[in-house]
């Protein structure tokens, strides 16, 4: 089970606010190039996107579920992975002082990626999700930097 945390320098509620907008999938999780919310209302249990996934001219289209929210705090998703099969993507969102702790824990369910599970494969995911918590934390500075920034204009 790869389990990753990082500590990013925002409020929890900044945090949670990139992770439940469905639309802003793609700018921090890793190896996506584009994502729509396709069902239901992200992060409601149930809701579904879309991602396209593109290397070099190949690209693949899939599916993100919410299977478990807790608002504010924790979203678990099931991704899906075509012929690969799903993993569990689990998220948790914890203030740390005044900013907020974000641990990402991912574990492939069904197909070949769990049957082809091991140590190296463990190894790649915890690269991925190095770059991903990197990117969310930069969203979520960004998001922070509009939010101060538009709060002396009103």
């Amino acid at each position: 089970m790869a389990r990753r945390h990082r500590l990013i320098t925002v409020s929890p509620a900044t945090v949670w606010s990139v992770l439940a907008d469905g639309s802003r999938y793609a700018q921090w999780v890793v190896g996506t190039a584009s994502s729509k919310p396709v069902r239901g209302h992200w992060p409601q249990v149930g809701a579904a996107l879309q991602y396209e996934i593109r290397l070099g001219p190949l690209h693949a289209t899939n599916e993100t579920v919410v299977r478990r929210c807790e608002e504010g705090t924790v979203l678990e998703l099931e991704a899906k992975a075509g012929p690969l099969g799903t993993a569990r993507i689990a998220l948790e969102v914890r203030p740390w002082d005044e900013h907020s702790l974000v641990t990402v824990d991912e574990h492939p369910l069904r197909g070949a990626a769990g049957t082809l599970h091991n140590t190296l494969v463990e190894g790649l995911i915890q690269v991925r999700h190095r770059a991903m918590l990197a990117r969310l934390a930069r969203v979520c500075q960004a998001e922070a930097g509009r939010a101060t920034s538009g709060a002396g204009h009103a």
